[in-house]
């Protein structure tokens, strides 16, 4: 199985302080909610901008061969899960200038 690693900051932003609204599972591996899952916010107008909060399991920089700046973590995910999520977002959270059905 091929796999993704990300990199996120551990506060749950990314570059702003902005409240994450209540988030919705677009993809996962599970039905139970224990295992690597993407998730969108049901309200993005609180933080201003569409993102996705990604459940994986950590990566140390150490493992990957990298470094991080402080507050930020590794997190590794299938890709067939990243995919997953592209093809279930809301066509307005699609990728610039493409639709969701285009991915």
């Amino acid at each position: 199985m091929t796999r993704l690693v990300m990199a996120a900051d551990s506060a749950g932003s990314i570059g702003h302080s902005a409240p994450l609204g209540a988030l919705r599972p677009i993809a996962n591996q599970c039905t139970a909610g224990n295992c690597p899952t993407v998730y969108v916010e049901t309200d993005s107008d609180l933080s201003g901008t569409a993102t996705a909060v990604v459940q994986g399991y950590v990566v140390s920089p150490e493992r990957a061969g990298i470094e991080l700046p402080e507050g930020e973590v590794l997190v590794e995910v299938p890709i067939s899960l990243l995919a997953e999520a592209v093809r279930n977002l809301p066509a307005q959270q699609g990728p610039p200038g493409r639709s969701t059905e285009e991915v």
